[in-house]
């Protein structure tokens, strides 16, 4: 019986390029995704933000470029984990806004 059983191959987790908004909570952060969308009517490219909460085991702060992949619900909002730093940014320069 355990010879016929085969084990799934992983299913490939969604994963985001984001900068860190919010780096206030203990292991966890806000991460701000942005994409490209045509408008329907207009057909001008037009920039989309999206936020996602994410648990950090990695130390990331804020200002810095991580890339996160999708995870199991490990709270009410968290449901994506910072797999790695990619660059230290500076605190200042956040989403346009100074700190």
């Amino acid at each position: 019986m355990a010879e016929q059983e085969q084990k799934q191959p992983e299913r490939r987790r969604n994963e985001q390029v984001g900068v860190v908004v919010k780096a206030k909570i203990q292991k966890s952060l806000v991460v701000a995704v942005e994409r490209l969308v045509r408008h329907a009517v207009y057909r001008k490219t037009i920039k989309r933000t999206s936020t996602f909460m994410a648990h950090d085991e990695k130390g990331a702060k804020q200002g810095d470029r991580v890339r996160i992949v999708e995870t199991r619900p490990l709270s009410r909002n968290k449901r994506w984990r910072v797999e790695e730093i990619l660059t230290r940014g500076l605190a200042e320069d956040v989403a346009g806004v100074q700190v």
